[in-house]
């Protein structure tokens, strides 16, 4: 098998590592609804363990980082922070949905601060994403739901900024940008372990298996192949959790989205889908074309 694995191109390797980091991330949601610690207590937990598991893996990497590494821990604490408090005050499945806008905000920067070429193609992808975005928020929301869908989207924009400043920083500083951002969500969250609080042996568990499998091998496997794929393309593959994550709630949880959830998240998938479809045939058609001119 590793013979195998070490006869891909880098590029295959990549997806790869960013299919498997997706495949690890989409547990989070039954667990985070499963876990009776509040959003911030869980957060708390969960960083400590992810950040000894990047002690144990990278060791004094960890403490090398350049100005871009800290962009990205920034970002990435963004990310852990928002989506757990989303997921706890509304469904799971429009917490995943809502954050995996993230591509729409990637089309829409990645040209400006990375100098790639916009395509005609991501402006009607941005604005059919956008209209699914809008179904989340059709019906009677209550006031907790209506701030967790809120919350959802902060995370997506943190995690567009992830993708982004990931792609800027070295990879051998991308380790501690990881790193610093669950220290830094450890340190916003710290105050809520001051009181008195509770934990179960089965919370300890659950807490455990976020913070070293979902949370922390997860990212170090992700760091590991967002260097091989555009940024557009890794959030793409990340489809993958917003798919397996509502599947693993209803199952683990029993909680079921609504109807315009569901189109919303099926809209914007398919939409992204569709826009990497069309456009990687029409960069092998137009460079199948320079190479028979040339």
């Amino acid at each position: 098998m590793k013979e195998q694995f070490s006869v891909l191109s880098p590029h295959a390797k990549g997806i790869i590592a960013v299919v498997v980091a997706a495949i690890l991330w989409s547990s989070g949601g039954v667990f985070i609804k499963l876990i009776e610690l509040n959003s911030i207590q869980l957060s708390f937990f969960r960083s400590i363990f992810a950040a000894g598991v990047f002690v144990v893996i990278y060791r004094e990497k960890v403490l090398k980082f350049d100005k871009f590494a800290i962009i990205s821990a920034i970002f990435y604490s963004g990310v852990l922070i928002f989506f757990v408090v989303a997921t706890k005050l509304t469904t799971s499945a429009n917490a995943i949905f809502l954050q995996y806008t993230a591509p729409v905000y990637v089309l829409i920067l990645e040209p400006l601060l990375l100098k790639t070429k916009f395509e005609r193609i991501n402006l009607v992808a941005i604005i059919l994403c956008f209209a699914g975005m809008t179904l989340f928020f059709v019906g009677e929301l209550q006031p907790g739901q209506l701030d967790g869908n809120l919350f959802a989207l902060v995370s997506g924009i943190c995690l567009a900024g992830l993708f982004l400043s990931l792609r800027k920083t070295k990879r051998e500083h991308q380790p501690s940008a990881i790193f610093m951002g669950n220290i830094l969500v450890a340190l916003i969250c710290s105050y809520s372990v001051f009181t008195p609080i509770t934990v179960s042996t089965n919370d300890l568990l659950m807490v455990g298996f976020l913070g070293i499998f979902q949370i922390g091998i997860a990212y170090a496997i992700f760091t590991y192949g967002i260097t091989r794929v555009e940024a557009v393309e890794a959030s793409l593959i990340g489809m993958i959790e917003p798919v397996l994550n509502p599947v693993w709630v209803l199952i683990g949880y029993g909680e079921r989205p609504s109807a315009w959830a569901i189109l919303g998240g099926v809209i914007i998938i398919l939409t992204i889908i569709a826009r990497s479809v069309v456009l990687d045939r029409f960069r092998k058609r137009k460079l199948k074309f320079t190479v028979k001119e040339g």
